[in-house]
């Protein structure tokens, strides 16, 4: 994403104007923050043909976070998630997609994600503590988590696990 910005039409002139600085991150290279925060950016499997994507491992001086916004299929990383989970307090995972019928006539292998009810399905033996970590964030606006009152919500909700809304805090 770097060079692209660097040798692209009219991204360039953000650079040029200097109205941004680049900084090229590494993945599984931790980047001090200050205040004993660092964020540590870990690369995952996701539609790389513009640039690599990658989650965030956020750590704080007591606890730590996952925030992982977008991804292919859980079975895709060569980490498995059940993993990561078990390492960190908070757990802010891809829930772009709720079941394959969200987006009619669209084929769902063009826009890969892990479908909220596979990642049910695959948390199901977790522990509630480890359950209880996970917040179900970024969804699409076809997702009827969307919405508090569907019965997909509520689902969700009664099989132990969280939904992030606006708003919400999270100390470290």
């Amino acid at each position: 994403m770097k060079t692209f910005i660097e040798d692209n039409a009219p991204w360039e002139q953000l650079l040029v104007l200097e109205n941004i600085r680049l900084k090229q991150l590494e993945s599984n290279r931790a980047i001090p923050l200050g205040l004993g925060v660092k964020v540590t950016p870990v690369l995952v499997p996701h539609r790389d043909e513009y640039s690599e994507t990658v989650a965030y491992w956020i750590q704080g001086p007591t606890k730590s976070a996952l925030y992982l916004p977008d991804i292919d299929k859980w079975e895709h990383w060569k980490t498995p998630i059940e993993e990561w989970i078990a390492k960190v307090d908070y757990a802010f995972l891809d829930a772009t997609f709720f079941d394959a019928t969200e987006v009619p006539g669209r084929s769902m292998d063009e826009i890969p994600h892990p479908f909220v009810v596979e990642s049910v399905k695959r948390f199901a033996g977790l522990y509630p503590a480890e359950k209880k970590k996970i917040y179900f964030i970024h969804m699409n606006h076809t997702n009827p988590l969307l919405n508090p009152g569907s019965s997909e919500y509520q689902k969700l909700i009664d099989e132990g696990f969280l939904i992030a809304e606006r708003g919400m805090e999270f100390s470290l």
